[in-house]
């Protein structure tokens, strides 16, 4: 084999080893954002080809991760934008935490969620318009943070026209008015203190 074989053959391994490690690379951004004193992610090494041999991460058949569980870690620390290169992920488990700082706009593009339970934590600003892209999503619980505004028109939508069944977002700083109708088979439970209903 020749020198230029060589390095075409070596330059496409790196870019498959590259291309196949974006989601170890999205967790490990966020792994260095958080403070993780019971060392719960010590598994997440960012030099394996996959993540799905670490602790807290379940993935598919195709070795592309759709569950993070880390619910009740003692984690602390922002959640990052880089989450929303999971493309596959259905079931973000964050809740029982210390995170702050905003919900990055970046998870309303995670078109195959199914359930986002980031309550009980420290998160803050607004509940990100980009919610309302996700068609699949069926249990969201922002409860018991710091969330302010109003909840988007698109994920008012979600309950009223798509699968979200379960959405709670009580007691946080929210406020504005949630009209009922049509929300039948659907549980929203709201800051009542805070949230008209009309």
């Amino acid at each position: 084999m020749d020198s230029h074989s060589l390095a075409f053959l070596f330059f496409a391994l790196l870019l498959v080893t590259v291309e196949c490690n974006s989601e170890g690379d999205a967790l490990n951004a966020w792994k260095i954002n958080l403070a993780d004193p019971n060392n719960v992610l010590q598994s997440w090494d960012p030099t394996l080809v996959y993540p799905c041999t670490w602790f807290h991460i379940t993935c598919n058949n195709m070795n592309s991760v759709i569950r993070v569980d880390l619910g009740n870690a003692n984690l602390s620390g922002n959640l990052v934008p880089q989450l929303g290169n999971l493309t596959n992920l259905q079931y973000l488990e964050a809740f029982g935490n210390n995170l702050s700082g905003s919900i990055p706009r970046e998870i309303g593009y995670l078109n195959h969620l199914i359930s986002l339970d980031l309550y009980n934590n420290q998160l803050s600003g607004v509940i990100p318009q980009t919610f309302g892209n996700l068609k699949s999503l069926i249990f969201m619980r922002l409860n018991s943070n710091k969330l302010k505004g109003t909840i988007p028109d698109k994920v008012i939508k979600l309950v009223q026209f798509g699968n979200l069944r379960i959405m709670n977002v009580s007691d946080n700083l929210l406020a504005g008015s949630v009209h009922r109708h049509g929300f039948a088979t659907t549980t929203i439970i709201q800051d009542a203190k805070k949230l008209r209903s009309c």
